[in-house]
């Protein structure tokens, strides 16, 4: 398939497959006489699982790396449990972060809903 077909099946734009494959995310595709990139069912789903792991927290350098182990067979629950455990306590702090402006909105709305609005009173 070509890399529009494969960007619509995958819900990427063509500019992203590129992206990916510049960043060793995808292997470089074979190409046509004509100089067009051919890609396999095997693209589909790599893309699909670096966007299923972005989507549990993982950044683009962590999922390179853990392509490599993949694509070298050496990835394994032991190697890969400290990289999981780093996502969970960067979301840790991401939701205590969160929890903390959302407190503060709370009492803004609060004063605003007892006519004391902060934001319209400097």
């Amino acid at each position: 398939m070509r890399i529009g077909e494969l960007a619509a099946r995958v819900g990427v734009s063509i500019d992203t497959v590129r992206f990916y494959e510049k960043r060793g995310l995808l292997p470089a595709a074979l190409r046509r006489a004509s100089g067009y990139r051919i890609y396999t069912e095997q693209a589909v789903e790599r893309i699909r699982w670096v966007k299923f792991v972005q989507g549990l927290g993982l950044g683009l350098d962590e999922i390179a790396e853990v392509l490599a182990m993949l694509d070298r067979g050496s990835a394994s629950c032991e190697n890969q449990r400290p990289r999981l455990r780093a996502v969970v306590e960067r979301l840790d702090r991401q939701i205590a972060e969160l929890s903390s402006t959302r407190a503060r909105i709370a009492g803004l709305l609060d004063g605003c809903e007892s006519g004391h609005c902060a934001l319209a009173a400097k």
